[in-house]
């Protein structure tokens, strides 16, 4: 080639190798680990998250925290995505996982300077992440839970979030109550619980509605606030005057033919109502709009009418009250209502509510959450779906174990003694491993106040004097107590989940040794 260099990337091509290329993604994921780290725990703070829109966010919850910050490093995103993977599958945990990887990427950094080779410390993690599996299983305290220890894993799943006042104690209950009314021999329905925040009252005053809620107001105020025993109809359509697809005029010559042609429209809108009536239903929900006629004859005839309800809306009440969905007033028919026991109508400030409440069909559950802001209800309902998902994952999942870091503790203690079998330098990174799973622990000293190197070294002597320990916030100080006295119980497949998503994504990043960026 005569000495002249080939180009084989573009001009605005960016490249980063070897060394610096890890540096730079390993720096990367530890800045997205400490930005959720003084969240972790019962007295974890919360971050305010302001958009360029000037939309605020406050919240303690992991996934939630990474998804508003919008990074776009991919390494970094990689953490994000730890915490979406976390999110989706278990429903918590998403601190842990993201601390968890940062903590892997910052021992493996110390691996690498040490010239301890990518790959070697790629097999020593996932050896080491097999021996955490099974420590993890040797930690299950029980896999057949009463509503106690139900009770016990929703509060500890909520402890520390932002409840706007009202405590985890009093929110847990609720939760439970919820899961097992949608419990069935086949299994619990996810879909099958909502959760519906309104603004307006303290967070005390969150309840369960065994039934749906739909943010519609009455298509007239002359309509009953209240219907018991509600046949209800469910109908795809406009009930109003058809306009006709192609342009076409009609000339009128007398008043005579005026008139005629306006009580025509009047009979055929008097129409839409006296079918519905003549059905016999209660409560009607249209999908489309409702002339002012149609509304004026039904709330003469005390029908309870909702119109243009989101297709969303109309499947929650179908789903509740088994109403199937009809596409005309002509083909409405009694074998098509839903029933509830009551549909009622409460007014919240400005808005207006709908309860559908002892549906027929009695599967759907509406948890009902209040705060005195908008800040507090988002963050309760973060929480509470949170803890619904934490109790399903406990029942489905396969069991609980000791929360407060005593299980993380116990792991890395299985994983050390573990390291000591694994031949060759994957062995350092297996020990590494378990020294990485040190940092749960010491984060929730850190951030309960304690000294987190003193509390370590606590909880290390307690557990090889065989009494299982963990960081309890239990006075100004925190405590170093068994967790099973202050009834902190989180499901195992948290755990699992986590020491899975946060070894994976680790070691995609260590293994990474040139980064090509193009414009």
């Amino acid at each position: 080639m005569g000495g002249q260099p080939m180009f084989i990337l573009s001009e605005d091509t960016e490249r980063t190798r070897g060394d610096d290329a890890q540096s730079s993604n390993i720096a990367a994921g530890k800045a997205v680990s400490e930005s959720v780290r003084t969240t972790l725990g019962p007295r974890g703070m919360d971050k305010m998250l302001v958009s360029d829109d000037g939309d605020v966010v406050i919240t303690n919850d992991g996934a939630t925290i990474l998804d508003e910050m919008d990074i776009e490093q991919p390494a970094a995103q990689m953490l994000v995505e730890v915490a979406e993977t976390q999110e989706e599958e278990v429903g918590d945990g998403t601190t842990t996982a993201s601390i968890l990887s940062g903590e892997l990427l910052k021992q493996a950094e110390t691996l690498l300077e040490d010239d301890v080779h990518p790959t070697t410390i790629v097999e020593g993690y996932h050896e080491a992440a097999a021996l955490a599996q099974e420590a993890i299983e040797n930690e299950i305290i029980d896999d057949d839970l009463d509503e106690d220890q139900l009770v016990k894993v929703a509060e500890s799943s909520m402890t520390g979030k932002g409840t706007g006042g009202v405590t985890a104690e009093d929110l847990a209950q609720t939760v439970v109550d919820t899961i097992d009314y949608v419990q069935t021999e086949g299994g619990i329905d996810r879909d099958n619980v909502t959760i519906h925040s309104q603004v307006g009252s303290a967070s005390s005053a969150t309840e369960l509605v065994e039934g749906v809620i739909v943010d519609e107001e009455r298509s007239s105020q002359a309509m009953p606030h209240s219907v018991e025993d509600a046949d209800i109809a469910v109908i795809d359509d406009d009930l109003e005057i058809q306009e006709s697809n192609i342009d076409a005029e009609y000339q009128v010559s007398n008043v005579d033919q005026l008139n005629d042609a306006i009580e025509a429209e009047s009979d055929q809108l008097r129409s839409y109502a006296e079918e519905i009536v003549a059905t016999g239903a209660d409560v009607v929900f249209v999908t489309g709009d409702v002339d002012d006629q149609v509304v004026a004859y039904l709330a003469d005839e005390n029908v309870l009418t909702f119109d243009d309800i989101s297709s969303s809306d109309v499947s929650s009440v179908s789903a509740a009250t088994g109403a199937a969905r009809v596409g005309s007033v002509d083909t409405l028919e009694t074998e098509d209502f839903g029933h509830a026991e009551t549909v009622s109508v409460e007014k919240f400030g400005d808005d207006e509510l709908a309860f559908i409440e002892g549906g027929a069909a009695a599967e759907a559950v509406t948890v009902f959450a209040r705060g005195g802001t908008d800040h507090v209800v988002d963050e309760l309902e973060r929480a509470l779906s949170d803890s619904l998902d934490v109790v399903i994952a406990a029942l489905e999942e396969g069991g609980v174990v000791y929360g407060a870091g005593a299980t993380e503790i116990a792991v890395a203690n299985y994983v050390r003694e573990g390291a000591a079998g694994i031949e060759g330098r994957q062995q350092l990174a297996a020990e590494a491993f378990a020294d990485a799973l040190d940092v749960l622990p010491r984060t929730l000293a850190e951030n309960t106040g304690m000294d987190p190197i003193d509390a370590l070294v606590d909880l290390r002597s307690e557990h090889e004097a065989d009494n299982f320990s963990g960081i309890i916030a239990a006075d100004e100080t925190g405590v170093i107590a068994d967790p099973a006295e202050y009834g902190i119980l989180d499901p195992a497949a948290v755990k699992r989940e986590a020491v899975q998503s946060a070894t994976e994504a680790a070691t995609m990043i260590v293994r990474i040794d040139d980064v090509i960026a193009s414009e």
